[in-house]
């Protein structure tokens, strides 16, 4: 069966893409200056062997991303999607596992960027409801900077189910809420745990609080309201990376 293809753009996403020995590169677009940069960049691996390559003026290039209001820096590839990973066989067997998981996060910049931040410190993977997730979006891909090709996304088809399912396979599940019990920095982060973000504008959903063990915080100026989700996701992560390569 043939996959789906799409466009992404940017330096960054296509060089990632084009190492990923998963990933299926139908077509790259480039410039002659972004070609020669390919080969100084990885001077000891041809990144363009089996890939049909065009030659384009940055004018031409333009048009796969003028209604995206991103640059497309001399670089955009036709890609297949990846195989879809089973979450159900992932986890199996595993210990201390750390999972993050958006509850109808829609925004492709904000979920690029935490995916590129989850891919930073080690988080195992992302579970996204399925369809919520921009999956073919050049401003998702451009944001990840090529994140999506280093970090496990699970596509579920119910987010409330899941939880469901992971917390009687002995996973900790963690809201994060300004209006949280205590400071996330508190929790020993031993163990399986979930990591769940709600919507940029309404948090989590009242329905889904129900599937959380814990309700957590970010502590911040009295004075500030809210943090972005993309940031106070990067703040998470980076301390249970911190706090794991210390035990």
């Amino acid at each position: 069966m043939n996959k789906s293809s799409f466009f992404i753009v940017g330096k960054h996403a296509v060089f990632e893409a084009l190492k990923n020995t998963s990933r299926k590169v139908l077509r790259i677009f480039l410039t002659e200056e972004s070609k020669k940069n390919i080969h100084r960049s990885n001077p000891n691996i041809n990144l363009l062997k089996d890939v049909k390559v065009y030659f384009k003026t940055k004018k031409e290039l333009d048009k796969y991303c003028k209604n995206d209001g991103i640059q497309h820096q001399g670089y955009v590839a036709e890609i297949e999607h990846l195989e879809k990973i089973d979450l159900k066989k992932f986890i199996l067997n595993k210990k201390n596992i750390t999972l993050a998981c958006l509850d109808e996060v829609t925004d492709p910049r904000n979920i690029g960027s935490i995916i590129r931040s989850a891919a930073s410190f080690n988080i195992d993977g992302l579970i996204v409801k399925e369809r919520h997730f921009p999956k073919e979006s050049k401003l998702m891909y451009k944001s990840a900077s090529g994140c999506l090709e280093h970090l496990n996304i699970f596509e579920v088809s119910n987010i409330n189910t899941t939880l469901k399912y992971l917390r009687d396979k002995n996973f900790w599940v963690y809201g994060f809420d300004a209006s949280g019990e205590k400071d996330f920095t508190e929790v020993n982060w031993n163990g399986n745990n979930i990591l769940l973000f709600g919507s940029e504008g309404f948090g989590i959903k009242l329905h889904t609080k129900k599937y959380t063990d814990y309700s957590v915080k970010i502590n911040i100026n009295k004075n500030i309201e809210s943090l972005n989700i993309s940031n106070s996701a990067t703040i998470v992560f980076h301390h249970i990376n911190q706090h794991k390569n210390k035990t």
